[in-house]
Formats: C-alpha cells, structure tokens, sequence
C-alpha cells in the first residue's frame, strides 16, 4: 500500500508539474525546497522512474498524446477556416461538400465481405439484420477518412508546422538474442512488442513489411516478445517457438507461418509450422519441448511492462512510442520526422 501511495504522489506531482501555467520547467530547476535543500525536477523524475517506471512511461507518453492531438486539431481548424474563407462557404459547409465529393456511397458487396470477414462478433444476426448497422459503419469510416485525407492535402499546401515541444523519447534496450532485420546502423530503428496470437499484431505485419520496403537501408526492424497470456494462452510458447526458430537463423519466415496460421497455435502446429519454414525439425523440437528461451521471452516482457506497454502491438520508432495496429501513414510520418531530424 505504501509503494502504491508513494507511485500516486510521484504520478501527480508530475502531472501538476507539466501542466500547471507556468513555464515549462528543465531538469535542472528547482521544483521545490526543504529547508536550504533544493530538490530538482530531474530528481522528482529520477524518483518517480525508481518507484514507477511503467506509471511514468505512461503518464509522459499520455501528456505528449494529448498536446500533440490538441495541436492537430487547432491545425486542422485553422486550414479549413482559411480554405472555406477562399471557398466562401462556411467550415461546416466546406467540409460537408469536400466528403460528398471524395466518398462514394456504400454497395451491397462491401456489406456482405464486412460481414462474412467479421462474422463470428456478428452474435448469429443474419446479414439481411446487421445490414443497415454495417452500412452506417462503413459510411461514417468513409466519412472520417475523407475529412483526414482533406486535411492532410492541406497540411501538405499549408504553410510549415514546427514543434516546439519535444517528443518523449523511451530508452528500449537491444540484445544480440533481439530477432532484427535490416542494417544496425540504420538511421531508424523500429522495435515492436508483439505477440503471435494477437489479431491486431497479424494487421499490422503487411504495414511494417511495406515500410521495410519504402525504406530500405534507412529502417531496422526489432522484435521483442510480449505475450499477452491472460487472453491469449498459446502466445507464450509461440514465442519461444519464435525464438527457436531465430536460433536457426529462421525468425522471419516462422514469423510469416505463425501468422498466417495464428487459430492453430498448439504445440505440435508449432512443429509443424517448423518443417514449412525450412528449419531442422529435429534441433527445433528440443528447443521448444527444453523451453530453452522461456526466461527470454520473460525478459523482453518484462522490458516492455517498465516501459509502460500494455498493449499489442507497441512500437517504439527512435525511441518514440506508437502504439496500436497505425495505418501505414502514422508510421511514415513518424520516420520522415525522424529523418529530417538527422539532416
């Protein structure tokens, strides 16, 4: 109980510190003072990640979200307040027929693929029962894909947006044993907490395998385990699978069959997922029946609970958290940001 408080008080005390109105405080200032001691914020901060390392992962992570969201949005107004006024048409009006011009209505056949591709949270309804929910659905993403695609064309003939707030960056630590792929001098290194049984970390393989694409030399991609063996029992010994398959120079491809394979997780698919990667089965088998890198796959879940995940997939890009199955566009953004800060 006492460790719970003392986390509260440092959590708070943070949060007060950042955003209380006054001006933004450095490390070396002076947040308070006991008697002629002085007791810096960097102190206040070393403490709080002492006693609550995953609290004040979160709680920076949040405050940078949140600014950087209230920003976006102030953007997003003014550009479609000036793009209106050219227009002469009110913002609401401006928008409304900028949607109208960009979505097409919904048809029959993208109704019926949504509804066999999520049928089983479809509860038995019938498809001629879920069809006007569905179509709502599928409207008002068009909708609110419209509105972002509009406002990024403004952004982009807009004038320069620059941040004067800095980006809260996490320190991931990297082991030989981390499966990777690409040069480890790349300029930008994207580390993802994942877990093979995880529906949303299977969405997001195709966006990371098009970014190593787009980026080639320029992008590192790192691995670390993190099963989430509360909802997904089969994900903690997938992961050691994993990393058997590491073991034989193989990660990726066993990646691949894990993946495309991720209802059929129990041990013998994962011997068998073995033989269609390549890899010698039998060296395979007395990795994983040995649990030869259970305590690994401890470790790098470990890592991620003090770096405040607790959810997959959570990315890290330089440092930088993105958490959750992005589209490809969050993730570019993030990179070419990156990059432009290596000029």
């Amino acid at each position: 109980m006492a460790f719970v408080k003392r986390a509260a008080f440092f959590a708070l005390t943070a949060t007060l510190l950042s955003c209380a109105s006054a001006p933004a405080q450095s490390p070396s200032d002076v947040a308070a003072r006991i008697g002629d001691r002085a007791i810096t914020v960097k102190e206040l901060d070393d403490q709080w990640r002492k006693g609550d390392p995953a609290g004040q992962a979160e709680t920076v992570q949040k405050l940078y979200d949140s600014r950087r969201n209230a920003l976006e949005e102030i953007v997003a107004d003014m550009l479609i307040a000036e793009a209106a006024k050219t227009r002469g048409l009110s913002p609401q009006a401006f928008i409304q027929s900028e949607i109208t011009r960009r979505v097409k209505p919904v048809t029959d056949t993208e109704v019926t693929a949504f509804y066999q591709a999520n049928i089983t949270q479809m509860q038995g309804q019938s498809l001629e029962a879920m069809a006007p929910a569905i179509t709502r659905y599928l409207t008002e993403n068009q909708d609110d894909e419209a509105r972002l695609a509009l406002i990024r064309e403004l952004r982009r003939n807009g004038p320069a947006l620059r941040m004067m707030f800095e980006v809260p960056r996490f320190e991931v630590k990297l082991s030989d044993a981390d499966p990777s792929i690409g040069d480890p001098k790349a300029p930008i290194t994207l580390i993802e907490f994942s877990d093979f049984q995880c529906p949303y970390c299977r969405q997001v393989s195709p966006t990371l395998k098009k970014l190593r694409a787009a980026y080639g030399d320029k992008l590192r991609i790192v691995w670390k385990h993190f099963p989430l063996t509360q909802i997904h029992p089969q994900a903690f010994k997938a992961g050691e699978a994993g990393q058997c398959a590491q073991d034989q120079g193989k990660f990726w491809e066993y990646h691949d069959q894990l993946f495309g394979n991720q209802q059929a997780l129990q041990l013998d698919d994962l011997r068998r997922y073995a033989a269609a990667s390549g890899l010698d089965v039998e060296r395979f088998n007395a990795c994983v029946d040995g649990s030869k890198h259970a305590e690994m796959v401890k470790t790098t879940l470990s890592e991620g609970l003090q770096l405040g995940v607790n959810s997959t997939p959570t990315v890290f890009v330089n440092g930088r958290r993105v958490a959750g199955a992005q589209p490809y566009d969050v993730f570019t953004a993030v990179i070419d940001e990156e990059l432009s800060r290596k000029k």
